[in-house]
């Protein structure tokens, strides 16, 4: 026989921390944009305490999504912008209709290829490609630092156009006459370190979301190397997957 094990009774905190949760979720997509109920409303709709919820809140505003002002209530302060993982899409089009997506563009060059670089792009050692490193902004705020390879060849036709109001993906397609084809992407959370952190206009140490992506043509030749550091405040990746049958083995 076994004994069962006591019920653990949980922590105020991790209360809270399921409610924002929960309530974080509703900020960012909509659910708020009217204000946000009491305390009191809150407690009752999700079984906790009226402390519990206002440490929920507090973490929320903490992470600069909530204001509290005394006497008005709590209503949200920022909401984040969705940015699909499903969907192989530049910057301007994964934002469209949240404002305009402004570049500026601090390097744009021709370098000789770190062997990585090289071999990711499928080119000989020490190959020359083009480099460029762009501060993007949504809503003249700073939203990611990108640095960005790409094949010389068409890499050297879109160091001719506007790299200030136009997306990189758009340009591959119109210089090499194919649409994209699919791209392999790592995503990770990194610390800004003070360069970026100062660049992005985050404290140094800040988390950020770092999009590693390497994106080929229709034909599946490689063509672009991303690096992309984003605000973890200010970007949600999301996206949509479904699970493959099982394969049962008999034995």
């Amino acid at each position: 026989m076994t004994a069962e094990s006591a019920p653990v009774r949980p922590l105020r905190a991790d209360q809270a921390r399921r409610v924002a949760d929960i309530l974080r979720h509703q900020i960012h997509s909509g659910a708020f944009d009217a204000g946000i109920p009491g305390e009191q409303q809150l407690a009752t709709e999700y079984s906790a305490s009226r402390n519990t919820v206002r440490e929920a809140l507090a973490l929320l505003r903490d992470e600069g999504l909530i204001d509290r002002v005394p006497k008005v209530g709590t209503r949200v302060a920022t909401r984040k912008y969705d940015h699909g993982l499903d969907a192989l899409l530049g910057l301007q089009e994964t934002l469209k209709g949240h404002g305009t997506v402004r570049n500026e563009v601090r390097a744009a060059m021709h370098i000789a290829a770190p062997p990585a670089v090289a071999r990711r792009l499928g080119l000989e050692p020490g190959e020359r490609v083009v480099y460029l490193e762009r501060l993007r902004y949504a809503a003249e705020l700073p939203l990611s630092l990108d640095l960005t390879y790409l094949a010389p060849d068409i890499g050297t036709e879109v160091l001719g156009h506007d790299l200030e109001n136009t997306d990189i993906f758009v340009l591959l397609e119109q210089i090499s006459g194919q649409s994209l084809g699919s791209a392999d992407l790592a995503l990770e959370a990194v610390p800004a370190d003070p360069h970026t952190a100062t660049t992005l206009d985050v404290p140094g140490g800040a988390p950020l979301l770092m999009l590693e992506r390497l994106t080929r043509l229709e034909d599946g030749r490689p063509v672009d190397l991303e690096y992309i550091r984003m605000r973890g405040d200010r970007i949600t990746m999301r996206g949509s997957l479904t699970r493959s049958a099982p394969e049962w083995k008999v034995l």
